[in-house]
């Protein structure tokens, strides 16, 4: 079975690439109850407000939103509610350190399945100035412009 069939994207942060510089990820199973799970499935999530923390040597999931599902009755639950995620041990210290030390946050990137089960892909963060953030779209927008310049000379057009 390739990659692209045992992963299933469900919900992506891509605001996080535009606000945080990112250092490294980790991937976290993540601990949900029936109906959220059929949520997932349908591909309903949102992880834009969504970060992580350690407490006591867990490390919890806040403010990702997982609407309820509309088939389940008094088995929901709230769909901004805190949850555990699934690291091991070391892994965990790792984060806590370095989020104490150097000031750093954690976000989400990426909720998935793979093989079936449902994963978040976490990352350390640090946030970006406002002249970072110009910066950096400056840059894309260049590099767009080259290459759009070397494909018109590909073709024999002129500048």
């Amino acid at each position: 079975m390739s990659r692209q069939e045992s992963e299933l994207v469900v919900a992506r942060n891509r605001r996080a690439r535009h606000q945080y510089h990112l250092e490294d990820g980790w991937e976290a199973g993540i601990v949900l109850v029936g109906p959220e799970v059929k949520a997932l499935r349908a591909g309903r999530a949102s992880l834009v407000d969504g970060f992580a923390d350690v407490e006591h040597g867990e490390i919890w999931l806040h403010q990702v939103h997982i609407p309820q599902h509309t088939q389940a009755t008094w088995t929901n639950v709230a769909s901004r509610r805190k949850r555990k995620l699934l690291m091991h041990r070391s892994e965990i210290d790792k984060i806590q350190r370095r989020v104490e030390e150097r000031g750093l946050t954690i976000v989400p990137l990426s909720l998935y399945f793979k093989d079936g089960r449902a994963k978040v892909e976490i990352a350390l963060a640090r946030g970006k100035k406002t002249w970072d953030k110009r910066h950096a779209l400056a840059e894309r927008q260049a590099v767009r412009e080259i290459e759009q310049a070397v494909g018109r000379r590909l073709k024999g057009m002129r500048d």
